[in-house]
C-alpha cells in the first residue's frame, strides 16, 4: 500500500506542474484530490475506494469551487457598465439593415452600431429596445407602437 502513497504524491506533483504550465483552474483540483488521497493511501484505504474518493473530490472542487475562484482570478475579463443598456431605449440615428450590414442607434449618451434581432429593417427616428449585445454590436428590437387614445 505504500507505493500507492507514492503514486498519488506523483499524480499531485504532475497535474500541480499542468496547472502551473496553463493557470486554468482544472488540474489544480485534481492536485488537491490526490493529496487528500495521498493520506487514504497511507491508512490502508483499498484502491477502488482511493480513485472513488480522488474522482469525487476531483470534479467536485472543479464544479463547485472552480467557478467562485475563476471570477477573482480571471485576468482578461474587463468589467463594463455596458450590460446596463439591456433593456433601454435608444433611438435609431442611421438606418439598421442587416443585409448590408448597416445601423446606429443612439442610448445613454453614446452612439452605437447596431444590427436588427429579427432582422427586419428599421428606419431612422424609430424607437428600439436593446436586447442583447455582440462586441461592441448593440442587437435591437422595434417597440411596438403605441396606439392613439
Amino acid at each position: 500500500m505504500v507505493h500507492l502513497v507514492f503514486l498519488w504524491l506523483a499524480v499531485a506533483v504532475i497535474t500541480l506542474l499542468l496547472e502551473a504550465a496553463t493557470m486554468s483552474l482544472v488540474s489544480v483540483w485534481c492536485s488537491a484530490g490526490a493529496l487528500v488521497t495521498v493520506f487514504a493511501a497511507y491508512f490502508g484505504v483499498s484502491f477502488p475506494i482511493q480513485l472513488l474518493l480522488f474522482i469525487v473530490l476531483s470534479i467536485a472542487g472543479a464544479s463547485l469551487v472552480r467557478p467562485l475562484a475563476k471570477q477573482y482570478i480571471d485576468p482578461y475579463k474587463v468589467a463594463t457598465n455596458a450590460d446596463r443598456l439591456l433593456g433601454m431605449e435608444a433611438r435609431v440615428t442611421e438606418d439598421i439593415d442587416n443585409s448590408r450590414p448597416s445601423g446606429a442607434v443612439y442610448v445613454d449618451g453614446k452612439t452605437w452600431t447596431a444590427r436588427s434581432a429579427d432582422g427586419r429593417t428599421i428606419s431612422a427616428g424609430e424607437v428600439v429596445e436593446v436586447q442583447w449585445m455582440e462586441g461592441v454590436k448593440l442587437i435591437v428590437q422595434a417597440k411596438a407602437a403605441v396606439p392613439a387614445a
